[in-house]
């Protein structure tokens, strides 16, 4: 159910990109902006990072199989990691057109049409990308607030057309390609933030919702339980995966320990957010 919330979101977010991208090519084309057209090359490489998005939500959705045991939600953290290279490509072209601008200046086609849909376009994106990061955080989806990144970026461009637009209506032309340097330098700090978050995730970094503290009352709440050691944790946001150690009462018979090894699982499961599994191990308490 969380995979189809999540792929219906990129649907409606690749919906409006495509429909960014082609009014800015129209406009552009009717206006005689190259600038423009370009950018809108770029509204529709955001696109494609909705496609990988679905499609790797698509993949870690399936059931766990012989060869993937613990399922296939890894695979969202690729798609994550190869919306981070986009992230960085789309830095990196960025201040190659920066660089361009300052070797070879070229004065961007400046009308009320250009101006009008570029200012249209980035309240659109803001709308976007602020979107997607809320439905990412509310469905604890890594690779949506990834992507809302990459939606960000098309509006750090705009804003950047927008702000050359400004420079040289204003007799500023060379500060152009230092806008543009400055906007590939964030997008370039998004892209790294984004791919830091996904490695993370696969060299299996304890996750933050486990709360020490957090663990140690629930565990410790539990009728039953002596003591625990021995907490881990990792994964997904979405899906963290866990184990733990407790000891008991060693004169309890193996029934009721189970039956608190099961009260244990199902609380942490109920306090820790994303908590998809629990491997509770029982020990007797050597104290007693």
């Amino acid at each position: 159910m969380h995979g189809k919330r999540v792929r219906r979101i990129f649907l409606i977010v690749l919906a409006l990109n495509l429909f960014v991208a082609l009014a800015k090519v129209v406009f552009g084309l009717l206006a005689g902006s190259v600038s423009m057209v370009a950018d809108a090359f770029h509204s529709g490489f955001d696109s494609l990072s909705n496609v990988v998005g679905i499609v790797a939500l698509y993949f870690a959705g399936k059931p766990p199989d012989p060869e993937h045991p613990y399922g296939h939600g890894k695979i969202e953290t690729l798609g994550t990691l190869v919306i981070g290279a986009m992230l960085l490509l789309t830095a990196a072209g960025i201040l190659y057109e920066g660089y361009q601008r300052l070797v070879e200046a070229v004065a961007p086609e400046i009308t009320a049409v250009t101006v009008g849909v570029m200012v249209g376009t980035v309240l659109i994106n803001l709308a976007v990308s602020t979107y997607e990061r809320r439905k990412g955080e509310e469905y604890r989806s890594q690779i949506l607030v990834a992507d809302s990144q990459h939606t960000k970026s098309d509006v750090f461009v705009s804003i950047a057309v927008l702000a050359g637009f400004l420079a040289v209506g204003l007799g500023f032309p060379e500060a152009d390609p230092v806008i543009a340097f400055a906007i590939g330098l964030l997008i370039a700090r998004m892209g790294v933030g984004v791919l830091y978050d996904a490695a993370r995730v696969l060299t299996d970094t304890m996750k933050l919702p486990c709360d020490p503290a957090l663990i140690e009352a629930v565990v410790m709440d539990t009728p039953g339980v002596t003591g625990y050691h021995d907490f881990r944790c990792r994964g997904k946001p979405d899906e963290i995966l866990a184990d733990i150690h407790i000891t008991v009462d060693p004169a309890l018979p193996v029934a009721r320990a189970h039956d608190i090894s099961d009260e244990v699982e199902r609380r942490l499961k109920e306090a820790v957010p994303g908590l998809a599994d629990v491997v509770v191990h029982i020990e007797p308490d050597s104290s007693q």
